[in-house]
């Protein structure tokens, strides 16, 4: 696993219920892409090779328009490691949640 992504999909809309629902459509696409993620209040966060976490980001932005979001502002965080692993989700996180 050489890199680690944060992606922050915000639709363009009013209702926060339609955000909602849209947040969730794209949250369920990087689910089933079968990576290991991290959903936080936030951003979710995904595991994996660089170049598939791109196709994913990418992916991301489309799930959104095709539930319905007219437009979007997309926040994307990257750390990538092309010679080794990057830290993983587990380390950084689990001791917080113990």
């Amino acid at each position: 696993m050489n890199a680690s992504v944060a992606i922050q999909v915000l639709p363009t809309v009013t209702d926060d219920n339609e955000v909602i629902r849209i947040v969730d459509e794209v949250i369920a696409y990087i689910k089933s892409t079968g990576l290991n993620c991290y959903v936080g209040p936030f951003e979710t966060t995904i595991e994996g090779d660089y170049d598939e976490l791109m196709d994913i980001v990418k992916e991301c932005q489309h799930v959104a328009a095709r539930a319905g979001a007219p437009a979007m502002a997309c926040y994307v965080k990257i750390a990538y490691k092309p010679e080794g692993d990057v830290l993983t989700i587990e380390k950084k996180v689990t001791k917080h949640h113990e």
